[in-house]
């Protein structure tokens, strides 16, 4: 059983900055990638952002530039720095974790983001 835990969200002004946090808990196994999506009202979750173990990442780009992804492997979390928000970039963001053995992939409850004026 794998927890994610996943934190930073809330109200941001456009042009603002939030920091994301999904930290992974429970059975032992290695991750391969840890990862951020998010789903708009209306429209399908699509991937933000990844990290790949080895140090590949990955982001949309609707976010290159903007965003930045990074993981801590010590402490199994991964971070999502946001800036210069948008309003289109209001939506829930959930965490997701995939194991080295194809473990997963394993998501996290989703935490709200919302850049309003």
């Amino acid at each position: 059983q794998v927890q994610l835990v996943e934190s930073g969200g809330g109200l941001v002004q456009p042009g603002g900055s939030l920091r994301l946090s999904c930290a992974a808990s429970g059975s032992a196994f290695s991750i391969y990638v840890m990862g951020w999506y998010r789903q708009a009202p209306g429209k399908q979750r699509e991937l933000v952002a990844n990290a790949i173990s080895g140090g590949r990442t990955n982001y949309a780009d609707s976010v290159q530039g903007r965003f930045v992804i990074s993981r801590d492997n010590a402490k199994n979390t991964v971070y999502l720095q946001m800036n210069s928000l948008k309003p289109e970039d209001t939506a829930v963001y959930y965490c997701q974790v995939v194991g080295a053995s194809g473990m997963g992939p394993y998501w996290g409850q989703g935490i709200q983001v919302t850049v309003s004026s």
